[in-house]
């Protein structure tokens, strides 16, 4: 995989099949990636919040199937940390039946030095930045 916003491979990749229990992998890794690069204790957990949120909608919002797959890229650029989580399902759209209270990504967007939703040739996207510390 690679960034279409940089041309460029990104410094982590991980694809996991969209279930549960990947969420709490991705968390785990992006955390360990958060502390290396001297995030605080604070900035961790919002990173591991703002994460688990967009891969939780993509969990339980685009694919019907739990063996479809669940995408994370990250990369540093600067004092920016960019996060991008991806699906290749039906994206976002508004569903009787959620499970949840539809404040997911208000949370995270109130975690992160910004988020943005989109789509790509690539697929749905959850964009996000984090300040690093001292540039990475």
């Amino acid at each position: 995989m690679t960034d279409p916003a940089t041309a460029r491979p990104a410094d982590l990749e991980l694809v996991l099949p969209a279930r549960p229990d990947n969420v709490a992998v991705v968390r785990h890794v992006l955390g360990g990636l958060g502390e290396a690069l001297g995030l605080d204790a604070r900035a961790v957990a919002d990173m591991r919040l703002a994460v688990s949120e967009a891969c939780t909608n993509v969990v339980v919002h685009a694919y019907d199937s739990p063996e479809e797959q669940l995408e994370v890229e990250a990369f540093i650029e600067g004092a920016l940390l960019n996060v991008t989580v991806r699906d290749h399902g039906r994206g976002l759209a508004p569903r009787p039946d959620s499970p949840g209270l539809g404040l997911g990504l208000p949370i995270a967007k109130a975690v992160t030095n910004s988020l943005e939703l989109g789509e790509s040739p690539a697929g749905n996207e959850v964009r996000m930045t984090f300040v690093v510390p001292d540039g990475g």
